[in-house]
Parts: C-alpha cells; sequence; structure tokens
C-alpha cells in the first residue's frame, strides 16, 4: 500500500508560481513512477506530468511546468511557473509500478489533492 499526501497549493495570480509536493509512505519510492494529474471542475482528470527516469508533460504545461524527484524523502515535485487561470484545478498526485503514463486508469495510487486557483 502507498499513501500519498500533496501539499503546497494555493491562490496565486496569473503569471505566478506555485511547487506542489508529493509525500509517499512507501519503502521502495524508487520504483514508482509518479504522476501529477489535475481536475477542473466539470471537466475530467487530465495528465500533466510524469517522472520515472525520464519525464513527460502535457503540452498544455510544458516550458512552464518542471518535475522532479527526490528518492531519499520520497518525495515529487511540480514546480508550476507562468501560472494561467485555465491551470485552476485539483493537482493530484499518483503513483504506479513501471513506467509512466498519461491516463488516470493507469495509477494504483492516489492523493487527496491539493487545490491550485490563479486569479486573472
Amino acid at each position: 500500500q502507498v499513501r500519498l499526501v500533496e501539499s503546497g497549493g494555493g491562490l496565486v495570480q496569473a503569471g505566478g508560481s506555485l511547487r506542489l509536493s508529493c509525500a509517499a509512505s512507501v519503502r521502495t519510492f524508487n520504483i514508482y513512477a509518479m504522476g501529477w494529474f489535475r481536475q477542473a471542475p466539470g471537466k475530467e482528470r487530465e495528465f500533466v506530468a510524469g517522472i520515472r527516469g525520464v519525464t513527460n508533460f502535457a503540452d498544455s504545461v510544458k516550458g512552464r511546468f518542471t518535475i522532479s524527484r527526490d528518492n531519499a524523502k520520497n518525495t515529487v515535485y511540480l514546480q508550476m511557473n507562468n501560472l494561467k487561470p485555465e491551470d485552476t484545478a485539483v493537482y493530484y498526485c499518483a503513483a504506479r509500478g513501471g513506467l509512466v503514463v498519461a491516463t488516470p486508469s493507469g495509477y494504483d495510487y492516489w492523493g487527496q489533492g491539493t487545490q491550485v486557483t490563479v486569479s486573472s
């Protein structure tokens, strides 16, 4: 069982930055692919970024968001720069064994989510 806890969300003006963190309670954190997803009201959950060795990003965030992980701290980060109002959503951290995939159903473990609101 993997428990994931996100933090770092909040309210920011357009053009601002936030860093989300996701702490995992698991001994073998390094073997998991970690993903960040987001879900805006009335929309489906969508892939934002993933990491396991290599990194993957949704086109909508390329060049603005970066993902990194610290395996010693069992933590994955999402640095979000130049935020836009359309980035407003609940952001979720997810984990799966194997490689990063962009579909939510491919992940076995999820955090509770953290709200990110970008004002114009």
